[in-house]
């Protein structure tokens, strides 16, 4: 039984505060950071990448600071952190992964946006998402913690994360769309459930590979893939599912310490 602890040791978050309470995902901030570092870049190398080079070109200090805040709350941006250090041994395998990459990464750290995703992930594709929906959903278990003015910032935020990474679509008005998921992408969610101590079929059916979703079929098209390019071993007969990380470095399920003794 993987423990809560073990979890956040691992990378992932809990409780009921997240980054989204400030920013979105910032995936186009976030490509130009990791664009200009390779995959061995320290927490302190993109700090100074941030704040003393400005290389996302913020205006002042002050949003320079609170920028790589941002972006640490988000991902860790530390290889002491497995679940950074794994997202970006997959990082540059495919450009066109790399949206919904950082949204499983984001999901996993930031408890308001996985709460979203009982919003997002059930809707039809097609159907129309009013932001009072998201609303709705944020202030369901304490309806006087937010403002409105808050519930409001914090629902354009989830909606802007969830249309960069390819899930929604429009503007003024939000559609959901079938996002396009990469073998990367399902290599990840399949590495993000053996964080949870899921095997074989548990697996497919993680929260994980749901929040890709693609039906049951493409999943395992995409597992073969990813095995193919060593990501993973996959391996099906018949009811029977194998899966393993040759080449991924994977965290200690049996021993771990707190993420904030390794930051």
């Amino acid at each position: 039984m993987i423990t809560e602890q073990q979890l956040t040791s691992f990378g992932f978050k809990f409780g009921k505060n997240g980054a989204h309470s400030a920013r979105s995902m910032m995936i186009e901030e976030l490509k130009e950071l990791l664009f200009a570092r390779d995959e061995s870049a320290s927490k302190q190398d993109y700090e100074d990448d941030i704040i003393n080079f400005n290389l996302l070109h913020k205006p002042t200090e002050k949003s320079r600071t609170l920028t790589f805040r941002h972006l640490v709350d988000l991902y860790g941006m530390s290889m002491d952190i497995p679940l950074f250090k794994v997202f970006r041994q997959l990082w540059e395998l495919t450009e066109e992964a790399q949206p919904m990459l950082a949204l499983q990464l984001a999901v996993a750290r930031d408890p308001i946006l996985r709460n979203s995703a009982s919003v997002i992930l059930p809707l039809k594709v097609g159907e129309h998402l009013p932001r009072e929906t998201v609303e709705q959903d944020l202030a369901r278990d304490d309806p006087e913690r937010f403002s409105a003015a808050s519930l409001k910032s914090f629902a354009q935020n989830i909606n802007g994360t969830w249309t960069q990474a390819g899930y929604l679509e429009g503007k003024a008005k939000k559609y959901r769309i079938q996002p396009k998921a990469s073998y990367v992408n399902l290599a990840y969610a399949l590495f993000l459930a053996y964080c949870h101590g899921l095997t074989g079929q548990r697996m497919f059916d993680s929260f994980w590979c749901q929040m890709l979703s693609q039906d049951k079929e493409h999943m395992f098209e995409l597992a073969h893939r990813a095995s193919l390019r060593g990501l993973i071993n996959f391996k099906q007969v018949s009811n029977i599912i194998e899966v393993t990380f040759p080449n991924l470095d994977l965290p200690d399920l049996t021993q771990s310490k707190p993420e904030k003794d390794k930051e």
